[in-house]
């Protein structure tokens, strides 16, 4: 299959919706950063509605479910990381959100210019983080290329945290 999904390709399973982002990662133009924004959207749209634990519990979820569903969607693909897949983006955007969203919308905007960098540049520990998951060439995506899709973007979400609490700080 073309490493381009279609809606009808995200439509043909709840587990290819969720890799895709329920279709932000169809996005022709950078779908990593509209993944990012759909994590954003969506975290004005639940933020009032939990608390710490039902983050806590939404994340939690989110990175297991998210494994399943990145790994069956690159699977599908026949890619190990397909650049549909932004769920990784989401689950990490969101786990950024929680800790700095209360601060007000200058310092969500501030974590997702950072976010976007450290995701798009792959410095230093993030950029080990994706090499170090790599499906081989002609090795099919297994279980380890799921996590994988998901690892580096936690890497640029604690690089994020961690340039925003020394700026605060």
């Amino acid at each position: 299959m073309n490493t381009r999904p279609t809606a009808a390709w995200m439509l043909s399973s709840p587990l290819h919706a969720i890799a895709v982002g329920f279709g932000s990662g169809l996005s022709p133009w950078a779908p990593g950063t509209v993944g990012t924004l759909w994590a954003w959207l969506t975290y004005g749209v639940l933020a009032p509605r939990l608390g710490d634990i039902g983050w806590a519990l939404l994340l939690t979820a989110s990175l297991l479910i998210g494994w399943w569903a990145c790994t069956a969607a690159a699977r599908s693909l026949r890619s190990g990381d397909p650049g549909a897949i932004v769920w990784d983006e989401i689950l990490a955007f969101w786990l950024v959100l929680w800790v700095v969203g209360p601060l007000g919308w200058r310092w969500q905007l501030a974590a997702f210019l950072l976010f976007r960098l450290f995701d798009t540049v792959k410095p230093g520990p993030v950029g080990w983080a994706d090499r170090a998951f790599k499906t081989l060439p002609g090795q099919a995506p297994g279980w380890r290329a799921g996590m994988g899709i998901l690892v580096d973007d936690l890497v640029a979400a604690g690089l994020t945290l961690l340039v925003l609490a020394l700026w605060k700080f």
